[in-house]
């Protein structure tokens, strides 16, 4: 009998040393494979007490594999979007990935994430080619890309969609998607480049329409911004032609009088410029989307924010009309500090009415709303506001002859000294 027991003793310890070689053989054949090479797209993975770089094209065709893809079915992963449940698919030989829900992020949106209740991919691989779906909601999509050992172009293409069920994907954060009527379809191209996380985008937004949001009541709204100005000062009507109106329009929206509340255009240029590091993040909102900003969604920077002021915004073009918004939009424009609207900014800074600027004045004021608090610390600081952008704005200036043009821009160049002794702007730099 003990012989037996340590005849068996003696297997079972060998099969463990086989297991344990043959595990180890494995790890190290799979760390071979997977192992990066100077240049490739790389990332760090934890094993258990292990820690190893590996090439993500080789662990994604690794992955891919069927006999290894198998091995995933059922698991469940810890990723940035949220916990990430794993299948195969035999039939379709094809990986599914599900989160649920799934939070993005994205420095060219600002810090806020988004959220999403359900999404899904699937991935096929043929060689070094991928493709698969995208499916979120009613949302759905189709992808493709080439992988190469130092990354992957991703292709993506949203075909003809409802607005509404684009919107339904954000119903629990967007509160107007239970009360307003959305139509109209959108489609949708992007270029994703990885590891650089550079964005292309080809929206396109056809017939979209909103009612419900009751928009039309902002025809009677009144602003407290006037409020402690002289009377006449205070019910004074800034015309859409006056020179700071028209200047506004140069600095802020440029096409308004074209689009239908929104600007695709401006936004496609807005995300280039935010995926560059270190750069300045740059907003594509509207005229009309800025009302909205103002009068309901507040300044926080976040993509459900912006998709709530493009319903206000478009629904408000077929309510009001161009010229209530511009007209909104003045008498409510934060100008830095406690001041907002063109008055109460005309008179604190000029001492005027906003119909008697000059150009050069109306420029001045213009300049300071793309970042009006800084701006007007820089004022208060230096007697100087961003010379290089009120330049900019006063060649936006239309109409606008090319001698008055000129005339402007050297009145540009002088105004900043010439303000340091305006008793308004001295009171202000005392709040």
């Amino acid at each position: 009998m003990r012989k037996l027991l340590w005849a068996t003793a003696r297997v079972l310890v060998f099969t463990a040393m086989l297991a344990m070689l043959g595990l180890s053989a494995l790890l190290f054949t799979a760390r071979a494979i997977v192992r990066p090479a100077p240049g490739d797209w790389a990332t760090t993975l934890r094993i258990g007490p292990l820690t190893m770089d590996v090439g993500v094209a080789a662990l994604v065709q690794w992955g891919s594999t069927p006999w290894i893809a198998k091995q995933l079915h059922g698991r469940t992963l810890p990723t940035r979007l949220g916990d990430v449940h794993l299948a195969w698919d035999e039939a379709a030989q094809q990986l599914s990935l599900h989160c649920q829900p799934c939070t993005l992020r994205s420095s060219s949106w600002g810090g806020e994430p988004l959220r999403l209740q359900d999404a899904r991919m699937t991935v096929r691989r043929n060689a070094t080619e991928l493709r698969g779906t995208l499916q979120s909601g009613a949302v759905t999509a189709t992808w493709h890309g080439a992988l190469r050992p130092t990354g992957i172009t991703l292709h993506i293409d949203v075909p003809t969609t409802p607005v509404a069920d684009g919107y339904a994907l954000f119903a629990s954060a967007i509160p107007e998607v239970a009360t307003a009527q959305i139509a109209g379809t959108f489609a949708l191209k992007a270029t994703l480049e990885l590891p650089g996380k550079a964005l292309t985008l080809q929206p396109r937004l056809d017939g979209m329409a909103v009612q419900g949001l009751g928009t039309e009541a902002w025809a009677q709204a009144q602003s407290q911004c006037s409020q402690g100005l002289p009377v006449a000062m205070a019910k004074a009507t800034l015309r859409a032609d006056s020179l700071l109106a028209r200047a506004v329009l140069a600095a802020e929206d440029q096409r308004f009088f074209e689009h239908p509340g929104y600007d695709l255009v401006e936004m496609n240029k807005a995300l280039r410029s935010n995926q560059v590091e270190d750069a300045t993040l740059r907003g594509a909102s509207t005229l009309s989307q800025q009302v909205a900003k103002l009068l309901v969604t507040g300044g926080e920077r976040s993509p459900v924010r912006k998709l709530r002021e493009l319903l206000y915004a478009v629904e408000m073009e077929q309510t009001l009309g161009k010229a209530r918004i511009l007209r909104l939009y003045l008498d409510h424009a934060p100008w830095g500090a406690t001041v907002c609207g063109a008055q109460a900014a005309a008179h604190t800074y000029f001492g005027k009415r906003a119909d008697q600027l000059t150009a050069a004045q109306a420029v001045w004021l213009a300049s300071m709303l793309h970042n009006p608090a800084m701006e007007a610390q820089r004022w208060r600081a230096r007697g100087s506001i961003n010379l290089e952008r009120a330049q900019w704005v006063a060649a936006s200036l239309r109409p606008l002859r090319r001698a008055e043009r000129t005339q402007l821009l050297a009145d540009l160049a002088d105004m900043g000294p010439l303000e340091r002794g305006n008793k308004h702007l001295n009171s202000l730099s005392k709040q």
